[in-house]
């Protein structure tokens, strides 16, 4: 079961990415850990594991993926809307969460192909996994 938390308009809501559901609401706002530093223009937000650095920009199309700490970079996400953050998963580099301000895309291969989950949510503004 694979698992993230939203910080949104309502709190922090828990989601299930396997089923699309909605599992816990808490009234509480997100934490994450600091973002890595990504040295690229128009970074909105970004998120690393290992030597996988995926990063949001403000521009089409807006992710950004390295899989060599930042040295090189290819884009990614070519139909998605402007994001406002991103998550990698600890336990599987490859499976990244995209927010948009109400809407979240999954990506199970490293951010090739994305899948716009049922689940939406007012005011998005921060996604992590359930470590």
């Amino acid at each position: 079961m694979t698992r993230a938390f939203v910080g949104c308009d309502l709190g922090t809501v828990e989601i299930d990415l396997d089923d699309e559901e909605v599992v816990a609401v808490v009234d509480e706002p997100l934490e994450r850990s600091p973002p890595p530093t990504v040295d690229l223009p128009l970074v909105v937000a970004a998120d690393a594991h290992g030597s996988t650095v995926v990063a949001v920009v403000d521009r089409r199309p807006p992710l950004v993926v390295s899989h060599d700490g930042g040295a090189t970079w290819r884009e990614a996400g070519a139909g998605l809307p402007r994001g406002v953050d991103v998550a990698i998963s600890p336990d599987h580099p490859d499976l990244v969460l995209f927010a948009t301000e109400e809407r979240l895309h999954l990506s199970r291969d490293g951010g090739r192909f994305w899948h716009a989950l049922a689940v939406e949510l007012p005011g998005i503004a921060a996604v992590s996994f359930v470590a």
